[in-house]
C-alpha cells in the first residue's frame, strides 16, 4: 500500500510540474501570477528554516551559543559580501559544524 501512495504522489508531483515547464503546452501565466509565485520560494524557505534556526526545546533561542543562529548570520554575511551562493553555502555549513563542535 505504501508503494501505491508513493507512486501516486510521484505522478501528481510530476504532472503538476510538467504543466508549467513544458513549452509546447498552451498554459501561460500572466505577469501578476508570475510575480505572486516569485514569493513562494522565499516564503517556503522561511517557513522551513525559521523554526530550525530560532527554536530550541519549544522556546525561542536567541543566545550567542546557538550554532544554528550563528551559522545563519554568517551565511547572510557571506552572501552579502561575496554574492557567491556556492561559497556561502559551503562556508556556512563548515562554520555550523565548527560552532556546533565548539559551543
Amino acid at each position: 500500500m505504501m508503494w501505491v501512495i508513493i507512486g501516486g504522489m510521484t505522478l501528481i508531483l510530476f504532472f503538476n510540474r510538467y504543466l508549467f515547464l513544458e513549452p509546447r503546452l498552451p498554459i501561460r501565466l500572466n505577469r501578476g501570477v508570475r510575480e505572486f509565485l516569485g514569493f513562494a520560494v522565499p516564503g517556503m524557505l522561511t517557513a522551513i528554516c525559521g523554526p530550525i534556526i530560532f527554536v530550541k526545546d519549544h522556546a525561542l533561542d536567541l543566545s550567542p551559543t546557538n550554532p544554528y543562529l550563528l551559522a545563519g548570520l554568517c551565511a547572510i554575511g557571506l552572501m552579502l559580501w561575496s554574492r557567491n551562493v556556492l561559497l556561502s553555502v559551503a562556508s556556512s555549513v563548515a562554520l555550523f559544524y565548527l560552532f556546533r563542535g565548539w559551543l
